[in-house]
């Protein structure tokens, strides 16, 4: 039977969920850098997603789809590359695949940084030493050069969710060590003592009590988690080591150089892609930095 004390000490990982909710929509009104983010963001998840719907993205998006180099015109909006790809159709298939690439790696990464960074930080001991250990000798191996050597070795099994996956490896350490000291300064309030002595184990504590208190960071933390797979993926498929079927973002800028668009004056096949990822990484950085400070109450404006 459940004591009404037991209930008062569990109140706060039942109804944190919903605070935070609450919280979080007020801090959309007025938080215009947030709102311009999602709103750009949004644009680009649906560009990617209904732009399928009026356009062939099963041909049109790779070669000899359509005439070669042609300008932007009523039959090519974005006009074609030198392998014939419709760039409209290369555009709404490479957002889409890469936002799939930075989503699947920033989720993997932060799901490994929040796994270990709560066990860290709640068990202590030696888990928390060989953890830490682990985190610091990650963040000592130059992660860019060792994921252009693995995608090097792998490259003729490359593909999005590979890629993802390459760069999930070096995607937690990050999320770990932030996780880590966020639980550290939880784990000591009244909220967590109340529910040890009201007889709820370790891991039961972890996801009704720290979790929800733990949203608003990890939400951000995601957002930054995001920011770098998505410059991680640019970075490999600039260097031609992607999928080279696949049309991503950055392998459009891969064939770009390789086929001298900037010296024959195809302003289209760079300067649309340009406009794309310039618009994504605003975005994601406008959503981080407004993230960053509702997951801070410190740096919080008055309300």
């Amino acid at each position: 039977m459940v004591t009404p004390a037991t209930q008062s000490m569990t109140m706060p990982g039942r109804q944190a969920w919903t605070g935070r909710a609450n919280s979080f929509m007020r801090y959309i009104r007025r938080n215009p850098l947030l709102a311009v983010g999602l709103v750009i963001f949004l644009g680009l998840v649906l560009f990617s997603t209904v732009g399928s719907l009026f356009v062939d993205t099963v041909k049109a998006p790779y070669p000899l789809a359509a005439p070669a180099s042609l300008a932007p015109s009523w039959d090519y909006p974005f006009g074609t590359d030198a392998q014939g790809r419709d760039m409209l159709a290369v555009m709404i298939v490479g957002t889409r695949l890469s936002l799939k690439i930075g989503l699947l790696a920033g989720a993997l990464g932060l799901a490994i940084g929040i796994v270990l960074g709560l066990i860290s930080a709640f068990y202590g001991g030696w888990i928390d030493s060989v953890i830490r250990w682990v985190v610091d000798v990650m963040f000592t191996i130059p992660s860019f050069l060792v994921m252009v050597v693995i995608a090097s070795l792998l490259q003729q099994y490359i593909s999005v969710e590979n890629m993802a996956f390459i760069l999930a490896a070096f995607a937690w350490p990050g999320p770990t060590r932030g996780i880590r000291a966020q639980v550290l300064s939880l784990r000591e309030r009244a909220f967590i003592q109340m529910a040890r002595l009201s007889g709820m184990r370790g891991p039961e504590i972890i996801i009704r009590e720290l979790t929800p208190n733990l949203a608003p960071f990890l939400l951000a933390g995601f957002v930054g988690a995001l920011i770098g797979a998505v410059y991680g993926a640019l970075g490999l498929e600039l260097l031609g080591l992607g999928s080279q079927r696949e049309p991503t973002l950055g392998m459009t800028f891969y064939w770009m150089q390789r086929y001298s668009a900037l010296l024959r004056n195809l302003w289209w096949w760079w300067g649309i892609p340009i406009a794309i990822i310039i618009l994504l990484i605003l975005s994601l950085y406008f959503i981080s930095f407004a993230l960053d400070e509702w997951a801070n109450p410190r740096s919080r404006r008055s309300e």
